[in-house]
């Protein structure tokens, strides 16, 4: 039986372990996912990130600790996991050789919709992708975002409460990542919570309200963006004067400084947060040194991922997928889909 607060949690992981032969894969990690959030999950490749999506989604076992999904164990009542998830995984599940209609109908036909109801469900879902008008083309022909929007599009059929997103712009163009975005926060703001595992910290910085790390199998920070990049050093705020008397006087007023006589700047160190920029403000007033403007300098998530992995992050995505033959991913991706929920 659940209690009151574990209903307001879309997952509660506790202790979750996974090892393949000698491998520690997942070593003991600790996650919750408040109902109606956007949650990151970053790490290098290998880092464990997609083991741990397959265990949460009822794929694969773990080898130790809890996870409740939905307010459902997943080892106990793995089909009330699937009856409220769906899973979008980083390569598409879209039959590149039906059109994107069929595709749509195959996933209505797979949750056992009526025909009447499955086509209902299958047009809002064209229409509120901006499918509509390529619904009768095969999915070969559609351009990388297209292909994603559909594959998103297909996992809603079900109508989950939370969805899993493994990737979701890998291979998309700027313009169409944005578009994902977009979609991506509509969704929450309907009450879906998004579950989201990336190697593009823009991405979510851009979308997360709370991020993960993982590395070598372990959680090693949590928090908000800018609590995460409160964590590593470097962050700074820039002073601008109007003349050398002032840069003269603040460097002697705040003491441990960088100073550019040339640009008349003064860089003090600091995360730049609302009481500290206002205390060395008053401090300047103070000893009547005139600001002539600021500038707030925050170590950004790349910074923060260098630091806690040793790795540099993934490099941005490339330009859009072109069309082309049926992709490879595993006749049971797309079935999939539909037993996920």
């Amino acid at each position: 039986m659940t209690t009151r607060d574990e209903t307001r949690l879309a997952i509660s992981v506790t202790g979750l372990r996974k090892s393949f032969g000698q491998t520690t894969v997942l070593d003991g990690i600790d996650l919750t996912v408040p109902e109606g959030t956007i949650f990151a999950l970053l790490g290098p490749n290998g880092a464990g990130k997609t083991t741990a999506v397959q265990i949460m989604s009822t794929l694969i076992s773990a080898d130790g600790g809890e996870v409740r999904v939905a307010g459902h164990d997943v080892s106990a009542e793995p089909d009330a996991v699937r009856a409220a998830i769906g899973v979008t995984g980083q390569f598409s599940a879209v039959d590149n050789l039906l059109t994107g209609e069929e595709n749509m109908l195959l996933m209505a036909d797979l949750h056992h919709l009526g025909r009447r109801e499955g086509r209902r469900r299958v047009a809002a879902l064209l229409d509120r992708f901006d499918l509509t008008a390529d619904a009768a083309k095969q999915a070969a022909a559609y351009s990388g975002g297209m292909k994603r929007r559909l594959d998103l599009a297909m996992t809603l059929v079900g109508n989950p409460r939370l969805i899993f997103l493994d990737e979701p712009t890998t291979g998309l163009d700027p313009r169409s990542r944005r578009t994902m975005w977009q979609i991506i926060r509509d969704l929450v703001a309907g009450g879906v919570t998004i579950f989201l595992t990336t190697q593009y910290l823009e991405e979510a910085d851009h979308l997360a309200g709370r991020i993960a790390v993982l590395d070598h199998g372990a959680i090693v920070a949590e928090g908000s963006a800018a609590e995460l990049k409160r964590r590593v050093p470097g962050g700074h705020v820039r002073l601008h004067f109007a003349g050398a008397r002032d840069l003269d006087l603040a460097a002697r007023t705040v003491g441990a400084a960088a100073r550019d006589d040339e640009a008349l700047t003064l860089q003090v160190p600091g995360d730049g947060d609302a009481r500290s920029v206002r205390d060395l403000l008053n401090q300047l007033a103070g000893a009547s040194v005139e600001v002539d403007r600021l500038s707030i300098h925050t170590p950004d998530l790349d910074d923060v991922f260098l630091a806690l992995t040793g790795q540099p992050p993934a490099a941005p995505p490339p330009g859009p997928q072109r069309p082309g033959r049926p992709d490879a991913t595993p006749p049971e991706a797309r079935a999939q889909k539909a037993s996920s929920r």
